[in-house]
């Protein structure tokens, strides 16, 4: 409990310093702040990549929120079917998460969490007219959410979530890239005064899927994976304002490792300077479905795909952003005789191994999982203590 309380005050120490960065009254920071009160659009052009690692520490996803949605593809747009009254609470919702609130994001913070992770389908509330305009008031709730977290003095990665699975496997290559040109640009000239606290992910898992009829070769689809990452960087900087610094995130070849390390994945050029990270998924996913998790096989497993993203990113001043981790090992997935066998442990070891290599480690999170959004607490203790002791790690 001591450890908690001490991960809780650093945190607001941390928070009260992220809000208080570069304010200084002045009438051009509130010249520059468009969408927030919360946020100061001051951008910190001496921050490298590896200081926004740094600072990001360890996070958590808004799982199954705001990128939820009900599939039609007969909708050529969008994929979306319409719900209810055509809300943002109605897609919100769908995949039965509450509404989240700034009582969430509050604890969110209080637990120890320095980032939040918040996946998002662009095409819900989407005309069905192939001009792929994002609807104003789904913008909106977008940016609410943004706001309680920059209240909170958190960061944030926004993306392109599930609705990029859409237009990759519906979509030739050279309309994909339009659209996606179309969806960044609205995105990045929507919140291109948020400060460098605001990061964009261009993508989610799909980057690297392509239609059946396609039949690319392998490195057909590399140059398409990194034609993907190159269009969402240059969308995003053609925007000016803050765009121009602000910190961006590639995404992996399905986010998976050994894709994502290959020497055909090139990261794209970027015309500002030491701000790219890049994104990967799951660091012991393939002992996990093979239920081999807690032994030495997982360990090792474990250690030597950290390798490769060191080898192929770390090592060259390039952080690896973690978007998505197992927050919770159910005890199917656990090896006979494991040595760590239990969810705790596990979890303890890779957030760990993850601070070890440099990388952001952010947890794969859903309504009532492993944090309770209307209880607004990490539900299991023992878990929470792996969190407390990782942010007391983080904050030395």
């Amino acid at each position: 409990m001591l450890k908690r309380i001490i991960c809780i005050l650093c945190a607001a120490v941390l928070s009260v310093g992220m809000c208080s960065c570069g304010k200084g009254g002045s009438s051009e920071s509130e010249e520059m702040v468009k969408h927030s009160e919360f946020d100061d659009g001051k951008m910190r052009k001496d921050m490298s990549a590896m200081d926004y690692r740094t600072e990001m520490g360890i996070g958590i996803n808004l799982g199954n929120t705001l990128e939820s949605y009900w599939e039609d593809k007969s909708n050529k747009t969008t994929g979306a079917q319409i719900i209810g009254e055509n809300t943002p609470l109605n897609y919100e919702t769908c995949w039965g998460a509450v509404e989240t609130t700034q009582e969430c994001i509050d604890g969110i913070k209080a637990e120890g969490f320095s980032t939040v992770r918040i996946p998002v389908y662009w095409g819900n509330m989407m005309e069905d007219d192939e001009k792929y305009e994002i609807n104003d008031e789904y913008f909106d709730r977008v940016t609410e959410i943004i706001d309680y977290c920059r209240k909170d003095g958190l960061y944030v990665v926004l993306n392109i979530h599930h609705y990029d699975e859409f237009i990759v496997e519906n979509k030739s290559k050279e309309e994909a890239l339009k659209i996606f040109d179309n969806l960044w640009t609205q995105i990045a000239e929507e919140y291109k005064d948020y400060s460098d606290y605001l990061i964009f992910e261009g993508f989610n898992e799909n980057v690297g899927t392509v239609r059946e009829e396609d039949n690319f070769s392998e490195d057909e689809i590399y140059d398409y994976v990194n034609q993907l990452n190159q269009t969402f960087v240059d969308a995003v900087r053609s925007t000016g304002g803050n765009n121009q610094e602000r910190p961006l995130i590639a995404s992996g070849y399905w986010t998976n490792i050994d894709n994502t390390t290959n020497e055909k994945f090139k990261m794209p050029e970027d015309s500002a300077e030491d701000k790219l990270m890049v994104s990967v998924h799951y660091i012991d996913n393939a002992c996990y479905w093979t239920n081999q998790v807690g032994g030495e096989y997982w360990l090792d497993y474990s250690k030597s795909q950290c390798e490769l993203l060191k080898e192929a990113f770390t090592d060259k001043g390039i952080p690896v952003f973690v978007g998505e981790c197992t927050s919770i090992y159910e005890q199917e997935r656990f090896v006979k005789n494991a040595e760590y066998n239990t969810s705790p442990d596990c979890l303890s070891v890779i957030l760990n191994m993850a601070a070890d290599y440099g990388f952001v480690p952010v947890l794969w999170d859903v309504n009532d999982n492993f944090y309770s959004r209307t209880e607004f607490k990490i539900k299991d203790e023992a878990h929470a203590q792996v969190i407390y002791d990782l942010c007391e790690r983080f904050a030395k």
